[in-house]
């Protein structure tokens, strides 16, 4: 099978790392989210069965078929919104799940249509940039703040990784990744006590439909989960050389959203609120250090798609499991491996100059963290580029083209109009 010839040690550590960074950061919030809305033990486990299955199959098979690294992914600011919704309306389960599936309907539409990637096929190659600069950013910045409370941990982390550059670039975070954990387990700082190992087993709820979750649920889900997750996920495959642009038509974006739509609407029973592309697992999967061979970074993807299922039969065990690591070492992994695609994206935000003010802009109002009427920096940031775009080149082009017009208007006295 080409997948096993194509695959190597950095692509499948490159998924484990993505999958690493993307269930410690946020796993508690999701179980936040499930306890909002008094779910039972059942039902949690039932959430991490319907997601990890969402995400590994959205992830794993696209990669295959396209031989491209689609990453898809929950929504993490989506389940912070209802972690904090389902507490202040007191909604059951059923109206959470009806709610689910609502947004999961929107998003559909938004695939189908192609709405959302036209939209996002206007945005300057400088703005976009910047927007996944500052998503990434406060990972690399997390990296080294964690020096605070693991200075020998993140210095040890830090010198591997420098050594590993030098000496053997391609399994740089491999390497730092296997020293950073040969070194907390030496210290017995691996947290096993958490991990207890089970199948999970779905649990099916039925959805009750009611205006109230509608609104205060669905529509902002849907919201979040469009501007503060696809939005910068799209901007992760365009960083990454995989748009519309690339020579093979790069990942289709609206088919990708439209299987996420899907995918969320038929696992929603099950627990699955919201999965959408990623951009902070995607950038790790997607760079240089996943593969120096662009044509075969999908089976970094296809690792942490396989890894995704895995966890979803496990559930909760799985996530005991990776959770047992300190939250030291997986900033610091996530800002190492992710310190190459800052880079490039900074480098192409500031390339060019008639944009560099604008993507600044973007870049430091996406790093900024602000929420605005429960939507992400991620949005307003290129709200924000946009904006200032805007003020400083409209009908520039057009004043300029005028004022080249001029002297060919009396080609006899080019002094004179």
């Amino acid at each position: 099978m080409q997948f096993f010839k194509d695959l190597n040690l950095a692509a499948f550590t490159a998924g484990f790392v993505a999958v690493l960074v993307g269930f410690t950061s946020s796993v508690a919030i999701v179980f936040q989210a499930a306890l909002a809305f008094n779910a039972t033990p059942a039902e949690i486990a039932s959430w991490m069965w319907a997601l990890g299955i969402g995400m590994g199959v959205c992830s794993l098979g696209p990669s295959l078929w396209l031989k491209k690294p689609v990453m898809v992914a929950w929504s993490t600011p989506g389940a912070a919104v209802l972690a904090t919704a389902g507490l202040a309306g007191g909604f059951s389960m059923g109206e959470a799940v009806a709610a689910f599936m609502v947004s999961a309907a929107l998003i559909t539409l938004f695939g189908v249509t192609g709405w959302f990637e036209k939209v996002m096929n206007r945005i300057p190659v400088a703005i976009a940039s910047a927007l996944l600069a500052g998503v990434l950013a406060r990972f690399g910045i997390q990296a080294f703040a964690a020096a605070q409370t693991a200075l020998p941990l993140v210095l040890l982390m830090l010198a591997i990784y420098l050594l590993g550059k030098r000496l053997m670039p391609r399994y740089a975070v491999v390497l730092t990744l296997l020293g950073a954990i040969v070194f907390v387990v030496a210290r017995g700082q691996l947290a096993w006590s958490g991990v207890h190992f089970s199948f999970a087993m779905p649990v099916f709820v039925a959805p009750q439909f009611t205006l109230a979750a509608i609104v205060s649920l669905a529509i902002p889900l849907f919201v979040v989960t469009m501007a503060s997750q696809n939005l910068p996920g799209v901007a992760a495959i365009h960083a990454a050389g995989y748009g519309p642009d690339s020579p093979d038509g790069g990942i289709p974006v609206s088919k990708i959203i439209t299987l996420s739509g899907l995918a969320t609407f038929v696992l929603a029973p099950f627990g699955a609120f919201a999965l959408n592309l990623s951009a902070i697992t995607a950038a790790i999967c997607m760079g240089k250090e996943a593969h120096e061979d662009p044509a075969k970074r999908y089976t970094a993807a296809v690792c942490c798609g396989a890894i995704y299922i895995v966890i979803g039969i496990f559930g909760a065990a799985i996530t005991g499991l990776l959770t047992a690591f300190p939250k030291e070492l997986v900033v610091a992994i996530a800002g190492l491996a992710l310190l190459g695609t800052i880079g490039s994206g900074l480098a192409a935000a500031v390339k060019d100059e008639s944009h560099r003010e604008a993507a600044l802009i973007t870049f430091l109002v996406t790093l900024s963290g602000v929420v605005i009427a429960g939507v992400g920096s991620a949005f307003w940031g290129v709200v924000a580029g946009a904006i200032a775009l805007f003020v400083q080149q409209y009908g520039q082009q057009r004043r300029t083209g005028q004022v080249l017009a001029k002297p060919a208007a009396n080609p006899e006295n080019p002094s004179k109009p």
